[in-house]
């Protein structure tokens, strides 16, 4: 059975995050995790979430999604971002990611106060993003030379039409 749940830096669980992010988006372009790190220095103010597998081993990593909530003075419209988004090429279409992604909705939402998310999905992920509900914001991008697209999700706020 998976479970969500909240991590830091600071976490025993947090290597195994960091593993996996590089296997799954890093490594593909070129990165690791220390130059990530430098060209997004928001390590630190991350909202860590992890899907975690658990063995008679010991816990096991199997997903995990960031969110950025906005800097101060970025107000709410700007909205919190999903970002760095993975789960282990072995058990993906088990409904990892939606279990990371509605868990990461409701956080930022009901416990950060914030009504909007975004996020930069690649092309082959924007149809899991709408399935979800997300919505595509703009043209197509390039990002690390990877064709992207923005995509925003809103909060269902009471007495709004």
């Amino acid at each position: 059975m998976i479970r969500i749940q909240r991590i830091t830096p600071g976490h025993a669980l947090y290597a195994q995050e960091v593993a996996l992010r590089e296997l799954v988006l890093l490594k593909p372009i070129g990165y690791d995790h220390a130059r990530f790190c430098r060209e997004y220095p928001y390590e630190d103010r991350f909202v860590h979430f992890v899907a975690i597998h658990p063995l008679p081993t010991g816990d096991r990593v199997v997903g995990c999604a960031l969110l950025l909530p906005p800097a101060d003075g970025d107000g709410q419209a700007k909205g919190g971002k999903l970002m760095q988004m993975a789960v282990d090429p072995q058990r993906q279409r088990e409904g990892i990611g939606q279990k990371l992604v509605v868990d990461l909705e409701r956080y930022a939402f009901a416990r950060l106060g914030l009504n909007r998310l975004y996020c930069h999905a690649q092309l082959s992920a924007v149809p899991f993003y709408e399935r979800l509900g997300w919505i595509i914001e703009g043209e197509e991008f390039d990002e690390a030379g990877i064709p992207h697209r923005k995509m925003s999700f809103e909060a269902e706020v009471p007495g709004r039409a």
